[in-house]
């Protein structure tokens, strides 16, 4: 690991950390307070997806539903309007509604073949977004002096690398640079995830086998056609399944290439000093 021991950690004059876990569990709220409270560079890989690799698919994808209203189209025609996302770190509404859902037209959904298109898109934004992370590292540092660097990671990093693999090349990359540190949910978070989900679903990005399967099924279960498929029924279904296929896969990130802490121990943190300490305690001495 970069950080070999507690003590190397603790004396070491820069501490780069990726954070890795299901969204919900205190990833972007670590990160946030990192940077408020100390000298932490955060660079968001969600945000990253969004802005540099689609968000000219997010753009375009506004203005091919603008040019369908006739005084919008007229104005985009003659670059009377601009059109753009406007994704924070905080909010990432336009990279989900990109995505998208499978189903039903009529309910918002997409053709499957359109849907795993943008899948595609997003894997291969995510894996350059992530191998972006040392450059970072680097301009942090030169353009704004920050020693300390937070690498706060999609939920889906565990579907872009192999962690089983010691080869594995993108994990490779990201463990010579920063520490991975995986956040761990209970049963009872678990529970409380799928709940919130159920209340408001979001578009997720997963592994194409998997979703090709978690698709072939759901349609034998209900009997439905693609087109007939109501999109958040199929995303509901699909995120329970989505939490336990993506767990053993964080564990073994962590057990081969980091370590982890547990969300309940992430809710207790409320400065970069208590950071510091929590990671010394999961170091050897």
């Amino acid at each position: 690991m970069l950080y070999p021991t507690a003590d190397d950690w603790r004396r070491a004059p820069r501490k780069n950390v990726m954070l890795f876990g299901m969204s919900g569990l205190g990833k972007t709220h670590l990160s946030n307070l990192l940077r408020e409270n100390g000298d932490w560079f955060h660079y968001s890989v969600d945000y990253r997806i969004g802005t540099r690799y689609m968000g000219e698919f997010i753009a375009d994808n506004f203005k091919r539903e603008a040019m369908k209203v006739p005084l919008l189209r007229e104005l985009l025609l003659s670059d009377s309007v601009y059109i753009s996302s406007n994704i924070t770190f905080d909010n990432l509404a336009p990279l989900s509604t990109y995505l998208g859902k499978p189903g039903d037209p009529a309910r918002g959904g997409l053709p499957f073949e359109e849907y795993m298109l943008r899948q595609e898109q997003h894997r291969a934004a995510e894996i350059a977004s992530l191998s972006d992370t040392p450059h970072f590292i680097a301009r942090a540092e030169a353009l704004y002096g920050y020693t300390n660097f937070v690498c706060d990671t999609s939920g889906s990093i565990c579907e872009v690398t192999d962690p089983e693999n010691p080869e594995d090349p993108l994990m490779t990359l990201l463990a010579a640079h920063v520490l991975p540190i995986w956040i761990e949910g209970s049963e009872a978070h678990t529970a409380e995830l799928i709940r919130r989900f159920d209340r408001a679903p979001k578009p997720m990005y997963y592994q194409p086998d998997f979703l090709k399967s978690a698709w072939a099924e759901y349609q034998r279960e209900t009997g439905a056609q693609e087109a007939e498929i109501d999109p958040d029924a199929f995303v509901r279904w699909t995120y329970a399944r989505a939490l336990a296929h993506r767990a053993p896969r964080y564990a073994a990130m962590a057990r081969n290439w980091g370590l982890s802490i547990t969300a309940e121990e992430v809710a207790q943190i409320r400065a970069a000093g208590d950071f510091i300490d929590l990671i010394a305690a999961r170091l050897p001495e």
